[in-house]
């Protein structure tokens, strides 16, 4: 069993030769190498956030789980939050839940070690958790054209635009686009959503023929489906430049406005490869995004 120390942290890796993606040939010692490289910026997306960890001890072919509770066999230097179920979760309210928390490269590693392909996190911080600083809009299509999710990303910008916000972009590395809009940490949860759905109707309302918030996927037709629901207590959405569980291990990778002018560009566009080269040489799209953090009293406003 190899091990490796990142300051006081002792990292015992197990298996590295084991394959996760049989299509591609990519081991689990090849997923914890690439979490390893892109931890500096990483980092700062998974830091003092519950996450949900999709695992697949098997790789691909095999079973998967998703974890949201941490486990007992967790070292006590990999930190974790205790957070209350929403009450549409489980009859007992008071239910709770202690979430995995990533706050530094040991524990990055390690989760990766144990599988973890997929992090995703909570839109809100351990210290307000009923406060989210993102509100996120996920286009999502219902076909396997590319080119209208993109359409869609630029009138949600567009809009976001209109409102005097700062819209961010990013593949999901699956079939669609998040657009993300950094938020100031005043309001909870209900009211972020209920804006959110406002801005969706707004733009159904405009754009009848292409986009849509009807839940049902018989009645979207061809439309993209905005979807806001992730802006609810408990919910979570995929990390920046975590890796997807599909062929070729994809990773959600933050996108520069321009690029959605990018004839070439694809939900499942850059791998773990691609990625690493990506932070190299142009570095992180999002750098400073929470600088530019808007009151959703603002938005209600301009509304």
């Amino acid at each position: 069993m190899a091990k490796r120390q990142y300051g006081p942290y002792t990292v015992e890796l197990s298996k590295q030769d084991k394959t996760l993606f049989p299509d591609a040939g990519i081991t689990k010692g090849q997923l914890v190498d690439y979490y390893e490289a892109v931890a500096d910026t990483m980092l700062a997306y998974l830091e003092d956030r519950p996450l949900a960890l999709r695992r697949y001890p098997d790789g691909l072919d095999g079973d998967s789980f998703v974890q949201q509770r941490a486990s007992d066999h967790f070292p006590d230097w990999l930190e974790t939050v205790t957070v209350a179920r929403a009450e549409s979760d489980n009859d007992d309210k008071d239910e709770e839940v202690e979430h995995p928390v990533c706050g530094n490269l040991a524990s990055l590693v390690y989760l990766a070690d144990q599988a973890a392909i997929e992090f995703h996190r909570w839109l809100a911080r351990r210290d307000r958790l009923d406060h989210p600083d993102l509100m996120v809009f996920d286009l999502d299509p219902s076909t396997d054209a590319f080119g209208p999710v993109v359409d869609a990303a630029r009138k949600v910008v567009e809009l976001i635009r209109e409102l005097d916000a700062t819209p961010y972009v990013m593949t999901t590395g699956s079939r669609g686009l998040h657009v993300v809009l950094p938020l100031r940490r005043g309001a909870g949860f209900d009211d972020v959503r209920e804006v959110a759905e406002t801005m969706a109707d707004t733009l159904a309302d405009r754009y009848p023929d292409s986009l849509t918030t009807e839940h049902r996927k018989r009645d979207r037709g061809k439309r993209i489906y905005l979807d806001v629901m992730r802006n609810a207590y408990g919910q979570t959405s995929i990390t920046p430049y975590s890796v997807r569980a599909r062929a070729g291990a994809p990773v959600a990778m933050p996108l520069t406005l321009d690029e959605l002018d990018d004839s070439g560009l694809r939900p499942d566009g850059y791998n773990l490869e691609g990625a690493r080269k990506r932070l190299e040489q142009a570095g992180d799209a999002w750098q400073g995004m929470h600088r530019h953090g808007v009151s959703l009293a603002s938005l209600r406003k301009s509304l």
